[in-house]
């Protein structure tokens, strides 16, 4: 889509044109639900999260500043990682899943990550939707949302040094993990 087209889509939305948002819909859905799967795991919750997230786009769409190609995607990949991490924050909060450092340490070699290039993007993806969620959580703000380990620790509520932890550990577990893809000890899909 042009930054042309990406600015006049906008527009229309914010003022509440339903075939817009159709359009947007059907443009950025397949790309925002990956952005939800890098932290949820069900479908179900997938699902939930991003009828809310949609909501949330469609009725902050006047609030949307357009800056050029690629800006509105952006912004809405933002929301679609907030609501996916405050869903994540409130099951901590109520004890259905752990964001905590739990896991025995692990050998400095093993955190050195393996070559990646000849493995497809998909395997990637599906190994890291296989990690603990603590450390996936800490592992895509780091990598995807380029937060530090501080802000992390602000917003999920944990120690700074945990951050760093699970960073570590989740590393080093998908650093085992390419070494027996690369071997042809293939990981399992979720």
């Amino acid at each position: 889509m042009t930054a042309k087209a990406e600015q006049k889509l906008a527009k229309r939305i914010s003022e509440g044109d339903s075939e817009a948002m159709k359009t947007l819909y059907d443009e950025y859905a397949g790309y925002l639900t990956a952005v939800c799967s890098r932290y949820i795991d069900s479908r179900e919750d997938i699902k939930d999260l991003m009828q809310e997230s949609f909501v949330k786009i469609f009725s902050g769409m006047g609030s949307f500043e357009f800056r050029g190609k690629g800006s509105l995607k952006a912004w809405m990949g933002r929301i679609v990682a907030n609501v996916s991490l405050k869903h994540l924050k409130e099951a901590a909060s109520r004890g259905t899943i752990s964001l905590q450092d739990n896991l025995p340490d692990i050998k400095e070699e093993e955190a050195e990550m393996p070559e990646i290039s000849g493995i497809p993007p998909e395997v990637i993806h599906n190994m890291i939707r296989k990690l603990p969620p603590g450390y996936r959580t800490v592992f895509n703000m780091f990598v995807f949302e380029d937060l530090s380990h501080k802000e992390i620790a602000e917003i999920l509520g944990i120690k700074e040094n945990s951050s760093a932890s699970q960073l570590h550990r989740a590393k080093s577990l998908l650093a085992n993990w390419i070494r027996e893809y690369v071997t042809g000890n293939h990981v399992q899909k979720k």
